[in-house]
């Protein structure tokens, strides 16, 4: 991906080259209004404990460069700042050069065009950023605090480090973390990670395939203490520090096939000295062209050959981060498919928590995933992660992780969002492990073909977060959001009884019109207000202090065909009809008979009466019409299906045909009616 791909992230909207050319021609360095060199960039809750002062790297020294004979792992140092996982992706990323070309772009310097400024590039929620910073950076008697190189005079890492503490709001939100998370900021990738010890027993194959798409994949050595960090062991193996593996291979040795994995120790030296390690026997019984072909690399250089199952004894975690098909080069033999939403769960509508709670787990946003294409033993291989968005940055907000996970279901035919009943009565086929707090929740699938319905969620419902799914598959697979139609069927009302056919009912209403209606026979808001609060309020199941005026207006809206802004008894009677409806609806969806209505049954209600909204309109309704218990009364509900059914009678006359427009601008409208 080139940089103009990548989005200006910065507040004027301006990109880093017209930043550099302004300050090039006004002769002064850069100084960023969006990330200012103030102790609120470096931390949000404490006090910044010692004088710190920013200079830029050509203050600290006399001969700054910002990459020095190439970007290693030497050059990432850790400072005062918990954020270790952070630099073992960097370290892995320098050994993978066209990720890194794009995550630091090439066209930087401290002697040519120099004004100051640099840029970084992050993956971020489905999209790439272009982060620019100044480079005015923390030091404590001349000294960077922060990460930096092992040479007193590269800024690279110092620079990158700032640009991402910035994507996340300030330094003190990178405090903590796994190096995975920041894998996948600097390649758009998806993670995985495997227990060696309680792995699966195609790990070999996943492993194979991973490499094949071009995944960029560690393993480690867990420690028990911080003693042990980078102990190393008598077979050469270093604890507590992230290898690379770069090879995966089967070979033919004494007539058995045997499954090798070659590691690469960054510090370029510390091997393995077990089996298969470079100077081994075990060599010798092996095709000298096929060992030719798999030792090309057999100096001491950290890089070495293991055989599969002392690697599993030997090492704990494995971790694949798969690339998706814009980070990889033409030459990959393979690459995934790829699907991505973006949602959010909104308590009182679409923050139903997980299966657990089953009341509210079917309000959840609900995504299709068609998998048709087997891609090997009849079966079609996904990776699913769910991520949860911007968490970092809202941690100033008192804001931290929220514990999140998600279950797979066979789908059922032609339904556009599942309800309740279905999740009672069928179990999930496949979820996430665990629900945890962590940033991400990945897991690898194999499922016969077919359709699935996938549903995210909080592990406890109302907590509100916006999240991405990513869906990756090895053979092309269609995904849709589903509850995604905006639509109505409204049939016409049946026209209203003459007089001489009224019933009991219709002649006491008759009689009560009458009364309130002045000369010209009809009623004003007001006096519809009056009639209705003394009809309703005898209907002891029905909780309400009356109904408003506001709900009264657009009643009349409604039922007001000649435009006097009145009713006759005519419309009044069509009306008493679809609330006598109404009112049935409110008391059935009513199920705990408090006189209230759950906000998450809503979009029950309202596809009963007719109506079905997507998971924005419905989050709209539910801001506007819910109380802080997630309930609705009689008033706010009838003030809701009214000016719904306004709102589509309106939209359904003046477009029948060109439905896509009609969506947007019933979007639009709902937001001002419903006065959102």
């Amino acid at each position: 991906m080139s940089t103009s791909q990548a989005e200006n992230t910065q507040s004027d909207g301006k990109s880093f080259e017209q930043l550099r050319h302004e300050c090039l021609m006004k002769g002064v360095l850069f100084e960023d209004p969006d990330f200012p060199a103030k102790d609120s960039s470096l931390f949000f809750s404490e006090k910044v404990p010692v004088h710190i002062e920013w200079k830029r790297p050509t203050e600290i020294c006399k001969n700054p460069k910002f990459i020095l004979d190439g970007a290693d792992r030497t050059d990432i140092c850790q400072g005062q700042l918990g954020d270790c996982w952070l630099l073992a992706a960097v370290a892995s990323l320098t050994m993978k050069k066209e990720a890194l070309a794009r995550v630091v772009p090439p066209d930087q310097e401290f002697n040519q065009r120099y004004a100051g400024i640099f840029h970084f590039q992050f993956w971020n929620h489905n999209k790439w950023l272009d982060v620019v910073v100044d480079d005015r950076l923390p030091t404590v008697r001349n000294q960077l605090i922060m990460l930096h190189s092992a040479s007193s005079n590269e800024f690279w890492s110092a620079l990158l480090e700032k640009a991402y503490a910035k994507l996340n709001g300030s330094y003190e939100s990178l405090k903590g973390g796994s190096t995975m998370e920041a894998m996948e900021d600097f390649t758009g990738g998806v993670g995985e990670m495997y227990e060696t010890k309680a792995a699966p027993g195609d790990l070999f194959n996943i492993m194979k395939k991973a490499l094949d798409r071009g995944s960029m994949m560690g393993c480690s050595i867990d420690i028990t203490s911080s003693a042990e960090s980078e102990a190393k062991t008598s077979t050469g193996l270093v604890k507590g520090h992230a290898y690379s593996i770069t090879g995966v291979e089967e070979v033919n040795a004494r007539g058995q096939k045997v499954k090798l994995v070659r590691i690469r120790n960054p510090w370029g030296q510390v091997e393995w000295n077990g089996a298969w390690s470079d100077n081994s026997r075990e060599w010798d019984y092996i095709d000298s062209a096929e060992k030719n072909r798999i030792m090309q690399n057999s100096a001491d250089d950290g890089e070495f050959w293991m055989e599969f199952e002392d690697f599993k004894r030997n090492y704990d975690k494995v971790e694949i981060c798969n690339m998706s098909p814009d980070s990889l080069t033409e030459d990959t033999k393979h690459q995934w498919a790829v699907n991505v939403f973006e949602g959010n769960w909104i308590r009182g509508s679409t923050a139903g928590g997980c299966r657990n709670y089953i009341d509210t787990f079917w309000t959840n946003p609900q995504f299709k995933l068609l998998l048709n294409d087997a891609d090997g033993d009849n079966t079609c291989s996904v990776v699913i992660a769910l991520m949860q968005k911007n968490r970092r940055k809202l941690r100033k907000e008192g804001l931290d992780l929220e514990t999140i996970g998600f279950a797979v279901y066979e789908a059922p035919e032609g339904e556009d969002h599942v309800g309740k009943d279905f999740f009672r009565y069928n179990g999930s086929k496949a979820r996430s492990r665990t629900y945890i707090n962590m940033r991400e929740v990945a897991e690898r699938f194999t499922l016969p073909p077919g359709n699935y319905l996938l549903v995210p969620t909080t592990f406890q419902p109302h907590h509100e977060a916006d999240f991405l799914i990513r869906v990756f598959s090895e053979t092309k697979a269609e995904a849709l959001e589903m509850g995604s139609k905006v639509d109505a069927d409204l049939p016409d009302p049946p026209m209203p009884s003459p007089p001489e056919e009224e019933t009991k009912e219709e002649k006491g209403l008759r009689r009560l019109f009458e009364q309130l209606a002045g000369s010209d026979q009809a009623i004003s808001v007001r006096e519809l207000q009056e009639m209705l609060n003394g009809v309703l309020s005898r209907r002891k199941e029905i909780k309400f202090d009356g109904l408003s005026l506001s709900t009264c207006h657009s009643i009349i809206n409604l039922m007001d065909v000649d435009n006097t802004g009145k009713i006759e008894f005519q419309e009044f009677k069509v009306f008493w009809e679809k609330l006598k409806k109404w009112i049935m609806l409110f008391l059935s969806f009513d199920t705990d008979r408090s006189g209230k209505m759950s906000s998450y049954e809503l979009r029950g209600a309202l596809k009963a009466a007719g109506m079905q909204l997507n998971n924005p309109l419905l989050q709209l309704v539910g801001l506007r019409f819910a109380d802080e218990n997630y309930e609705i009364d009689f008033d706010d509900y009838l003030t809701c299906i009214v000016r719904l059914e306004n709102m589509f009678r309106v939209f359904q006359a003046l477009d029948k045909f060109n439905r896509g427009r009609v969506q947007m601008n019933i979007m639009q409208f709902l937001m001002l009616s419903m006065n959102v």
